[in-house]
C-alpha cells in the first residue's frame, strides 16, 4: 500500500512529501525544512513510523524546495536525484537565500539525474517520472498508476499553474507541459501540490482558470 506524508514547511508554506509502502522504503521529495523544528518533525515521523528513507528527489530545486536537501543528504546518507536541467537553478540558490531570510542555507548538489520515461522504485513500488517544463526548466513529478496519485510540485495546483515569471520559466511551455503530460491522466489521479491543497486531475480539467477546458 501506497503512503503519501504531507508536511508544510517554510515561509513559504511548501509541501514536502513522504512517499511509501508496506515495506517501509521512503522517498523524500522536495525538503523544505529550514528550522530545526521543522527537521525534527520530519525525522520524528520518520522514526516513530520505522521508516527507511532511500532516496532525496526534487521536483525542481526553487528555494522553497531544496531549504532542506543538505540537511536530509547528511541525516540519511542519501544522495540527491534532479533532472540535469535544474543544475543551474540548484546552484543560484545559495547566491540568495540570504537575501530570502534563509542566512544559514546550506547547498547541495545532484549526484544524480532523473529521466523523463523512467522509474524511481522503493520496496514494492515504482513511480513514473514525467517532464513537465514551464515553472522550472527542469521540473519533473512523480506519477504512481496503480492508484492515481501524482506529486506534482509546483505545476498545477488547485484552480490555479504554477508561475512563470522566474529564470527559466516560460508560460506557454507549461500550458503545453500541463496539457500534455498531465490531463492525459485519468480524472481521478489526485493531485499532492507543492503549495496548498489537494487536487484532482478531472477537477482541473473543467475548472482551472488557466489551463482548463473554457480557457
Amino acid at each position: 500500500m501506497l503512503t503519501i506524508k504531507k508536511f508544510t514547511f517554510n515561509a513559504f508554506q511548501e509541501n514536502t512529501y513522504l512517499v511509501y509502502d508496506e515495506t517501509g522504503e521512503t522517498l523524500i521529495i522536495d525538503p523544505g525544512c529550514y528550522e530545526k523544528r521543522e527537521r525534527e518533525q520530519l525525522a520524528s515521523y520518520i522514526e516513530q513510523h520505522n521508516l527507511k528513507p532511500t532516496r532525496l528527489l526534487n521536483t525542481h530545486c526553487h528555494i522553497d524546495h531544496v531549504l532542506g536537501n543538505a540537511w536530509v543528504m547528511a541525516q540519511y546518507g542519501l544522495g540527491l536525484a534532479i533532472h540535469e536541467a535544474e543544475v543551474p537553478v540548484l546552484k543560484s540558490v545559495e547566491s540568495y537565500a540570504a537575501n530570502y531570510g534563509f542566512p544559514a542555507f546550506a547547498p547541495s548538489s545532484a549526484t544524480e539525474f532523473l529521466r523523463p520515461g523512467t522509474d524511481v522504485a522503493i520496496g514494492n513500488t515504482r513511480l513514473e517520472v514525467l517532464f513537465v517544463p514551464g515553472h522550472a526548466p527542469g521540473h519533473v513529478v512523480f506519477y504512481h498508476p496503480e492508484t492515481s496519485q501524482l506529486i506534482a510540485g509546483d505545476t498545477l495546483f488547485q484552480g490555479s499553474i504554477g508561475r512563470t515569471d522566474l529564470p527559466g520559466g516560460d508560460h506557454e511551455t507549461l500550458l503545453r507541459s500541463i496539457r500534455q503530460e498531465l490531463f492525459r491522466l485519468a480524472d481521478d489521479t489526485v493531485v499532492y501540490c507543492g503549495h496548498g491543497p489537494e487536487t484532482r486531475i478531472g477537477f482541473e480539467k473543467i475548472h482551472n482558470p488557466f489551463v482548463g477546458e473554457h480557457t
